[in-house]
């Protein structure tokens, strides 16, 4: 049996990992896990900081967000988000543009502001990519990080 070495066995982070029954349960634990996040924070009045996700595995978290948002008066008035990715080349109007995406899925549904989205642009130039990503990790590392990815 071949053995890793020691850089090969330890370099992944050991991540904490709940595993849930199915996949509303573990929708409704996640946006419960953000919520109490955001409450927290806000009541310290502290930005909360969340890196978002795209694809078919959040939209529940999502809904379960905007519902406590509508029924529950969860406010996103304190909370700043930075989007893992956007496709390139890709209009944000687009259909498939992950700020389409999110827009539908949960910012037009909260009051969240707008100059606190942060979404990859897919519309830059080829050359201005790699400055815009630099820029981009700059803004978060300016609010001191990711509270929750």
């Amino acid at each position: 049996m071949a053995r890793l070495n020691l850089l090969e066995e330890t370099r992944y982070e050991k991540l904490p990992v709940t595993v849930y029954g199915n996949q509303k349960e573990a929708s409704l634990a996640v946006a419960q896990r953000i919520a109490r996040l955001i409450k927290a924070k806000t009541a310290k009045g502290e930005q909360t900081v969340l890196g978002l996700a795209t694809g078919v595995t959040p939209v529940g978290v999502y809904a379960e967000l905007v519902r406590q948002h509508r029924e529950e008066g969860l406010s996103f008035k304190n909370v700043t988000t930075f989007n893992l990715d956007e496709y390139y080349p890709m209009q944000p109007n687009a259909a498939q543009s992950y700020v389409t995406f999110m827009n539908e899925n949960l910012f037009s549904h909260v009051d969240i502001d707008q100059k606190n989205v942060h979404i990859p642009d897919g519309t830059l130039d080829q050359d201005a990519v790699a400055a815009f990503c630099l820029d981009y990790e700059k803004k978060i590392t300016a609010l001191g990080g990711l509270d929750l990815q």
